[in-house]
């Protein structure tokens, strides 16, 4: 029997490995690109980063260090340098296609970051499977921009499995609107007309504000928004702002908001306020051929009639008067029921005296008054 070299000695006290064989190994180096483990074998293996994880924003450098044990699958068991090759993602995928069906018969939500966007939709990853969840699964409604999602851990389940072509499917979108459906219950249980509750604003348009009440959205009409005079919404609130707002009415999933609380009620002190005959001070707030409104305070507006704009004759109010000028005027009318107010500048102005129209007044009065005596002598 024939002696054995060391070197033979030394590599009979190695094991034998296979491509294929899933290999246990415990970590010597990490570098940014590689991990190199001692698996029992007379060379180290190699793990590069792209066999380690389909996420490339991976730091090898903090996911793993020296002395960790790790299960690998060998790949090549010697390569042009003479290395071993090694795999660990491909190790977790046959995994992670078994956690996936498994997801996918039980109907279980999962959690995954985003790993990617795409303009089509996201994908996660799942122990190494890459899913896909298209662009209108994402949400109950349409999202133009998916970035914010990059790097977030959403939740979602599996509609569609086919590891034969690669093809894995999420649905993010039977969730949200599950949840939503849930949250609108709840709040249709619990609040009614008259509550004052707070909510954001998820969007702004001319005619008004839709505001997120946590389950469902309610409208707050641009007439609601303020007991004075709003021009534009967009002027007033902006998306992601938190609002404090009457619930006004529910109309089965329609829901009417306001703003216009009683205790900010304008009208509330406006009979002793704006009685008639009290001189009040308001700025010309609009214009029309008839006469100008003035507003008193937001919330109330008064008619300036063109009749009483001045002593004067005056043919339109614009030829006096200017949007946002400071009017003083007299209480004319004063109407709760309706609320309306009519104001007058010319009744400020004391009527004249005409001298000699009063003589010749009192001459006839004489006059007649001697022709009555005569007569009854």
């Amino acid at each position: 029997m024939s002696e054995q070299t060391f070197e033979q000695m030394l590599n009979e006290s190695f094991k034998t490995i296979h491509t294929g064989e899933v290999v246990e190994g415990t970590v010597i180096d990490v570098k940014p690109d590689e991990i190199i483990l001692n698996i029992g074998y007379k060379s180290d293996g190699v793990l590069t980063k792209n066999e380690y994880s389909n996420d490339n924003s991976i730091d090898l450098t903090t996911a793993v260090k020296v002395g960790d044990k790790m299960d690998v699958k060998v790949l090549k068991t010697n390569d042009a340098d003479g290395q071993v090759i090694l795999s660990y993602k491909r190790l977790a995928l046959d995994r992670g296609n078994k956690r996936i069906e498994e997801a996918f018969n039980n109907k279980e939500v999962l959690t995954a970051k985003v790993v990617q966007v795409l303009e089509g939709g996201l994908t996660v990853v799942v122990d190494e499977v890459r899913i896909f969840i298209p662009a209108s699964l994402v949400s109950d409604s349409y999202e133009k921009d998916l970035s914010k999602y990059q790097d977030q851990e959403i939740q979602f389940v599996v509609t569609e499995y086919n590891p034969k072509r690669r093809r894995y499917i999420g649905n993010r979108k039977m969730l949200v609107s599950a949840e939503k459906a849930e949250a609108a219950k709840k709040l249709f249980d619990t609040i009614k007309a008259g509550d004052v509750v707070d909510g954001v604003v998820k969007n702004v348009t001319d005619f008004g504000a839709f505001i997120d009440l946590g389950g469902a959205d309610g409208l707050l009409h641009i007439s609601e928004m303020s007991w004075g005079r709003v021009e534009s919404p967009k002027k007033v609130f902006k998306i992601g702002d938190t609002v404090k707002v009457l619930v006004k009415s529910i109309d089965g999933s329609k829901i009417a908001l306001s703003r216009k609380f009683d205790d900010e009620n304008p009208w509330k002190d406006a009979t002793e306020k704006y009685a008639v005959g009290n001189i009040v001070k308001g700025k010309v707030a609009r214009m029309t051929d008839f006469g100008a409104f003035v507003e008193l305070e937001p919330g109330i507006d008064a008619l300036l009639h063109v009749s009483q704009i001045a002593k004067e004759h005056v043919e339109k109010p614009a030829d006096v008067l200017k949007v946002g000028q400071e009017v003083e005027a007299k209480i004319v009318d004063f109407n709760e029921d309706e609320k309306k107010i009519s104001l007058s500048i010319k009744a400020m102005f004391a009527p004249e005296k005409d001298e000699n129209a009063a003589e010749e007044a009192g001459d006839v009065v004489s006059v007649d008054i001697d022709k009555v005596i005569a007569e009854q002598e």
